[in-house]
């Protein structure tokens, strides 16, 4: 690794450097979160029966990206801390064990795409029409997810050694090829036949698979990259997979827990009416323009917190964590001004019915009062995924996205109704925050207040 490299996460400013770290990911996460609302709305104009089929799918798509974003986290976080420490040639071999592990995840969904699709659509709805679809969009998505799985981690190799520019450049081409081609591919423009929804997903997998190429061919061949990869030697190694998955199964397990919780809130909401499934999905797709944004910030930061940590630089650890939050409840605020101001005018997108905007003008309301206590859960698990405390972090996901929220969802389901299952999304916030508080408070104490703060070796 080069002295500049090095120089630049260990002395830079830190608000300088979360910023310069953070925009490129920022942007490219929100041209993805656009391709997100694009989908659905060209989805949306097929009829109401595939919204809610891309609905039911959801959990599917996020348990990919859950294993392919937690394993390269996990990935993400043991190169960070291996260049902190100078260790550059582990560092290079994580990144190795990386590729292998996309490879493998890719294999695994295709064979669910091939055998399980079917059962499972079966079993959340009754109608022939919205499993049909079902079946054909996610078929092709999980067949075809090499490309999420390779983008995906090297992304996250590029942004641990601080190199944010390419990640957004895959991203961006990614997601940019996927919106021209939704409308192309489902509608039949330009020559190309009318695939319907079957479309949305070709659209997917082929911006998906374009973005791969362009980040495989630069962190391979291009001399931007500082880690060079030699992949004809390649053995897999216990050691580096077990430390991988120290921080990237909790990882997983955590961005799972958004798939598990839309599996179990679909369950609960199907009792009340199709519309109300969709008003679920159409939420996620819309505050995936907040959060989105939130999710850059945190790529930026990790690799910050990660090398500063290795270093053993106490203050700039700490002030990063600090700025970072700051930044995401400022993003998270304005998202719950947005969201309480104009439910109706972000509804009117997907091309709703009328018991779509009664059901989901005050959830959307009433959801949004999450947003910034949101901020602080995201944060605190990012700062204990780059120090390389996993559990702590899958603790907190737990708490926010599971282990509060689905209890109370059932139970105000059942006592006030369907507009009482929204009222758990600010409750789980409120409680897990509380706990967080007190992990991040145990950690400080034990591994941070010990740190030097001119990040010199100590304790």
């Amino acid at each position: 690794m080069s002295e500049l490299s090095q120089n630049k996460m260990g002395t830079a400013p830190v608000g300088r450097l979360l910023l310069t770290m953070s925009v490129p990911s920022i942007l490219s996460m929100l041209v993805q979160a656009l391709y997100n609302v694009v989908d659905s709305i060209f989805v949306a104009k097929i009829s109401p029966d595939a919204l809610t089929a891309v609905s039911l799918a959801f959990p599917v798509q996020t348990l990919m990206i859950a294993v392919g974003v937690g394993t390269a986290v996990g990935v993400n976080s043991l190169i960070s801390r291996r260049l902190g420490e100078r260790r550059h040639e582990e560092a290079e071999d994580a990144a190795r064990h990386g590729l292998f592990l996309a490879l493998l995840a890719s294999c695994v969904f295709a064979l669910f795409g091939i055998f399980a699709v079917g059962p499972f659509f079966h079993a959340f709805t009754d109608s022939e029409s919205v499993a049909g679809l079902g079946i054909t969009y996610t078929s092709i998505v999980t067949i075809g997810s090499l490309g999420l799985f390779l983008q995906v981690t090297v992304e996250r190799i590029f942004q641990a050694t601080g190199n944010m520019t390419i990640p957004m450049t895959t991203q961006l081409t990614g997601a940019i090829i996927n919106i021209i081609f939704d409308p192309i591919l489902i509608f039949g423009m330009l020559g190309f036949p009318a695939f319907g929804i079957a479309g949305a997903a070709y659209a997917t997998v082929l911006g998906q698979v374009v973005g791969m190429l362009l980040g495989l061919s630069l962190l391979l061949w291009s001399k931007k990259s500082i880690l060079k990869l030699r992949l004809r030697s390649f053995r897999p190694n216990g050691r580096i997979l077990k430390d991988i998955y120290a921080v990237g199964f909790p990882a997983m397990i955590m961005q799972s827990i958004m798939s598990v919780l839309t599996v179990a809130l679909n369950a609960i909401l199907i009792g009340f009416s199709d519309a109300a499934v969709s008003v679920l999905g159409v939420y996620y797709k819309l505050q995936s323009f907040i959060f989105m944004p939130v999710f850059g910030l945190t790529q930026g930061a990790m690799p910050i917190m990660g090398f500063n940590f290795g270093a053993r630089s106490r203050q700039r650890l700490m002030h990063c964590l600090k700025l970072a939050c700051a930044a995401a409840f400022a993003i998270m605020t304005a998202g719950m001004t947005l969201f309480l101001a104009a439910p109706e005018w972000l509804l009117g997108f997907f091309s709703p019915t009328d018991e779509m905007l009664q059901i989901g003008a005050p959830a959307l309301r009433t959801i949004s009062l999450c947003f910034p206590l949101a901020a602080f859960g995201i944060m605190f698990s990012t700062f204990f995924q780059a120090i390389g405390h996993g559990v702590k972090s899958l603790l907190i996901s737990l708490l926010r996205q599971l282990v509060i929220i689905l209890p109370f969802a059932w139970i105000f389901a059942h006592t006030i109704g369907l507009s009482g299952v929204w009222y758990a999304f600010p409750l789980s916030e409120l409680i897990s925050f509380a706990a967080s508080l007190g992990f991040l408070s145990v950690c400080y104490r034990k591994e941070i207040a010990p740190m030097p703060e001119n990040g010199a070796p100590g304790i």
